[in-house]
């Protein structure tokens, strides 16, 4: 299965505390030791001074695709970090039974807390409750668990907000540019998947909200080369289009292949997921991406720094409450050329 969601939250600058570097499998390296495009939770105060040791298990699918690549990247460079954590990290597999396995190899370790992005949430509910019944918190990441017994906190994406976020940048676009009866496409991802379901239902609705709808829609399958084929069938049933949301940046490698292979630019396209890619697109502004909502994998990032404080019986210093958040869900900032170099730090390669 493809990368399926993406994602930022902005903590306080005396939250998490960090800066970047790529660590090692189970152990640190130094903090000088730069990570190109490793996005990592900021800031300085109490937290971010070493405290007591802590050995973080990390489990993932494989880094098969831009995406989840950045996850993993992100969250050894969060790691990198801190002198006081040590990251076993297992090697990123699709194999279901292999990932449960992995994890069960890591609780048997008696690392202090794990952080587990599942290949499938249902699937590996029941080992992120083994971990939890054995005193380990748990960190889920992106892909729920069916139940909240089976992590202490989880962190991850807005899917719906995502789609709102998009329909109301192309509505904003429209009505800037005095288009009452716009054709506005879709490129979804898996339309089989709840989570692509939610970002069109969230499109839609901002869009109806403008009076606007949704025009021609094809369904990839978050690969560049489903997103080229899908393309080419829209742009050959609709010979004009104001506007194209494409949901997902790895995919939209395939999207803009077929745009420029029909020679098409008569239209603006926002992305999906905030792909350094297409942000490097935004700023030179002289095609027809105008925008990206992210879905950041900086969601990593913060999953460790998160994982250390939970090992260190450590709340966010921001905050008022003495625990860890149960739930965190990042928001799908609109990056668009106004405001894009805040956010390139946090842009993944495709």
């Amino acid at each position: 299965m493809p990368s399926l969601d993406r994602r930022r939250f902005l903590w306080g600058t005396t939250a998490l505390g960090a800066t970047a570097v790529l660590a090692g499998c189970t152990s640190n390296e130094s903090p000088n030791a730069a990570a190109s495009n490793a996005a990592v939770a900021g800031g300085s105060g109490e937290n971010s001074q070493p405290g007591k040791a802590v050995t973080i298990g990390f489990s993932a699918p494989a880094a098969d695709h831009g995406w989840m690549a950045a996850m993993t990247k992100n969250a050894r460079a969060q790691a990198g970090r801190f002198s006081d954590v040590t990251l076993k990290a297992t090697e990123g597999t699709n194999d279901v039974n292999q990932q449960i396995g992995q994890v069960e190899t890591l609780i048997n370790d008696k690392v202090d807390v794990l952080v587990i992005l599942p290949f499938d949430g249902k699937a590996l509910t029941e080992v992120g409750r083994q971990a939890t019944e054995a005193g380990i918190p748990v960190v889920n990441v992106d892909r729920i668990f069916d139940t909240p017994l089976a992590y202490r906190a989880w962190i991850g994406g807005d899917n719906y907000r995502m789609g709102v976020n998009a329909g109301n940048y192309i509505a904003g676009q429209m009505k800037a540019k005095n288009i009452s009866s716009p054709i506005i496409g879709e490129v979804a991802g898996i339309d089989s998947l709840p989570l692509t379901q939610e970002r069109s239902q969230g499109f839609k609705d901002a869009l109806a909200r403008a009076g606007f709808s949704v025009g021609p829609r094809v369904a990839a399958q978050f690969t560049p080369e489903s997103g080229e084929q899908q393309t080419a069938n829209l742009l050959q049933g609709a010979s004009k289009l104001d506007a194209l949301w494409n949901h997902d940046d790895d995919q939209g490698i395939g999207v803009l292949a077929a745009i420029e292979g029909a020679g098409r630019k008569e239209f603006i396209m926002v992305g999906g997921a905030g792909s350094r890619n297409m942000m490097d697109l935004i700023k030179a502004d002289s095609g027809v991406v105008k925008a990206t909502v992210l879905y950041s994998p900086s969601m990593a990032s913060s999953a460790i720094a998160l994982a250390r404080l939970l090992g260190q019986a450590k709340g966010i210093g921001d905050l008022a409450e003495h625990e860890i958040p149960a739930l965190i869900t990042t928001y799908s900032a609109v990056v668009s050329k106004e405001n894009v170099d805040s956010y390139l730090d946090v842009g993944f390669d495709s």
